[in-house]
């Protein structure tokens, strides 16, 4: 059965924090500001698309966001390319990264050392249950609803890394994890456009790839 979805999507992980390059669980309590090399991967991202719309013959669409001040920060900067003011800028907190539970704003090294390895490096995802987090079962169910409501118009999404995946294996297929259809890992400031059911890469980000994005 088909799903319901933008037509076409356009969805892009967030660029790099300073979460992310000392490996810290960002999870979505704290606001973790873009590093220099994310704000470039920002601007990047930016005259990906602006070059793809001012050469497609596409309109800009409306653009949505995880409320995370990392993505909204990525926002800004892609808007600004694309001639789109900020408050134009949808936030919606369906499209928020996954919840990390007791592991929020902890370094990796110190929450493995007291509880085990907790990724699974095959499949760049963490191992089931996260401690008071969420399952990808949960993001799947916000990411129906989100869905829904956003309906067939175009869609330019900025999110995060494994948010970002569940929605990918939703409406272009991946590999089932807990049940669950998760399309491959993509670094970050990455963007794919999603349509009919296929994806392709418009613009690959030079940030880390792998769930330390959470």
């Amino acid at each position: 059965m088909s799903i319901l979805a933008p037509q076409p999507l356009y969805l892009a992980r967030h660029a790099e924090t300073v979460f992310n390059r000392h490996r810290r669980m960002q999870g979505n309590d704290a606001h973790t500001p873009l590093t220099r090399d994310g704000i470039a991967q920002a601007e990047a991202m930016g005259e990906a698309l602006a070059r793809h719309f001012g050469g497609s013959g596409e309109a800009v669409p409306q653009i949505w966001a995880s409320p995370a001040g990392r993505t909204l920060q990525t926002a800004s900067i892609v808007a600004e390319h694309l001639g789109v003011p900020f408050f134009q800028i949808r936030p919606d907190t369906r499209l928020r990264e996954i919840e990390v539970g007791r592991w929020t704003g902890r370094d990796y090294a110190q929450i493995i050392a007291e509880e085990g390895e907790i990724l699974d490096h095959a499949h760049r995802l963490f191992r089931m249950p996260i401690p008071g987090g969420e399952h990808y079962a949960d993001i799947a169910e916000r990411l129906a609803g989100w869905l829904a409501d956003a309906g067939a118009a175009p869609a330019l999404v900025i999110s995060h890394g494994i948010t970002a995946r569940v929605l990918r294996g939703l409406l272009a297929g991946g590999q089932a994890y807990e049940g669950i259809p998760i399309a491959a890992d993509v670094p970050q400031g990455t963007i794919m456009r999603i349509a009919g059911g296929a994806e392709q890469a418009l613009h690959i980000g030079s940030g880390a790839s792998g769930p330390r994005a959470a």
